[in-house]
C-alpha cells in the first residue's frame, strides 16, 4: 500500500471532509477553505482570517469553520461569513479539529497551551456548541483533543489525544452530554492528529511529529503502519464515491515557519473498507 499525490503546494492542510462529491479541506496559514474534486481540480470557497481549520455542516446543511486565532465557530452561509459562537471562554490555545454530530452540535478541540511559543503542555477543554449557539465544557482535561470520528450508530465519540499517544472514547448522551471516558486504544508509534472511522469499526490515524500513519483496531491492534519518509501526515478522511478512497495531508513540518515552504500535499490511496459513521 502506497500514498500517491493528488494536490500539492498547500502551506499546511487540514480537516479533510468528503461532502457532495468533493474533498473540502482547510489551508490554513493562507487562511482558505477549499476544495479538490476526484480529478484534483481545486476551487477556494472561502477566505478566513482567522485561519480556518476544523469543518463541518449541520444537518439543514449549515457550514461550520473552526476560526483558529480567534477562537471562533464561524458559520458560512448564503456567501457570507458570520460568527456563530466565542470560544475563549473555553479554549486556552489556538482552536483546532472539529466534529458535527447528527443533530447539528459541534465540538471543537483546541491545543490547551502555545505550543509554538514553548509554552508548557496544558490540558485543553473540549467545547461543544450546540444549534442555539450556546457554548458548553464537553470534557475536560484531553491531552491536545485533536481528529474526531461518532460511530454511525451516533452513540460513541472517538477523539485523538496528540500528546497522550491515544483515542479516548466516550458515550454521547441524547443531549450531547459526553461520559464513561475510556482508553479505545493506545497508539505508541504515533501522536494521533487527525483520524477516519471505516466500516470494520477501524481507524486511521496520522501521526504528528512521527512520519507514520496507522489502522488501529479497539484495544490497540495496527492492521496498517505507513512509512512516509521525511514527511508526516496530520489529517486523513475516507471519501470518494465508495467512501474506499483514503486522502491524506501530509507535510515536511507543522509551525508557522512551514507557510512559505508551499510543502503541503494531499495523497491519496485506495483502502479495501469503506469510511463509516462521522465525519
Amino acid at each position: 500500500m502506497k500514498l500517491e499525490p493528488f494536490v500539492d503546494g498547500l502551506s499546511f492542510g487540514e480537516g479533510p471532509r468528503w461532502h457532495q462529491g468533493k474533498l473540502w479541506y482547510s489551508d490554513f496559514y493562507v487562511h482558505q477553505v477549499r476544495t479538490a474534486d476526484e480529478s484534483g481540480k481545486t476551487e477556494t470557497i472561502v477566505e478566513v482570517p482567522g485561519r480556518p481549520s476544523g469543518l463541518g455542516w449541520r444537518p439543514d446543511g449549515t457550514m461550520l469553520i473552526v476560526s483558529m486565532t480567534d477562537k471562533r465557530l464561524m458559520r458560512f452561509a448564503g456567501g457570507k461569513l458570520t460568527v456563530e459562537a466565542e470560544l475563549s471562554s473555553i479554549a486556552t490555545g489556538l482552536c483546532n479539529d472539529m466534529i458535527v454530530d447528527g443533530k447539528g452540535r459541534a465540538y471543537v478541540g483546541n491545543f490547551g497551551f502555545d505550543r509554538h511559543a514553548g509554552e508548557k503542555q496544558k490540558p485543553a477543554v473540549l467545547a461543544r456548541v450546540d444549534p442555539d449557539g450556546s457554548v458548553h465544557r464537553a470534557a475536560d482535561d484531553l491531552a491536545f483533543p485533536n481528529g474526531t470520528v461518532i460511530t454511525p450508530d451516533g452513540k460513541t465519540m472517538i477523539i485523538g489525544e496528540t500528546m497522550a499517544k491515544r483515542l479516548t472514547a466516550f458515550d454521547i448522551a441524547a443531549d450531547g452530554t459526553l461520559s464513561n471516558r475510556r482508553v479505545w486504544a493506545e497508539t505508541p508509534t504515533c501522536n494521533p492528529d487527525g483520524i477516519c472511522l471505516d466500516a470494520e469499526g477501524g481507524i486511521w490515524v496520522t501521526g504528528a511529529f512521527t512520519h507514520h500513519m496507522v489502522r488501529v483496531l479497539e484495544g490497540g491492534q495496527v492492521t496498517h503502519d505507513l512509512d512516509l519518509g521525511e514527511r508526516s501526515a496530520y489529517a486523513c478522511m475516507l471519501g470518494g464515491q465508495d467512501r474506499r478512497t483514503l486522502y491524506v495531508i501530509t507535510n515536511t513540518g507543522s509551525g508557522p515557519d512551514i507557510a512559505k515552504k508551499r510543502d503541503g500535499r494531499i495523497e491519496t490511496m485506495r483502502v479495501d473498507v469503506p469510511g463509516a459513521g462521522l465525519p
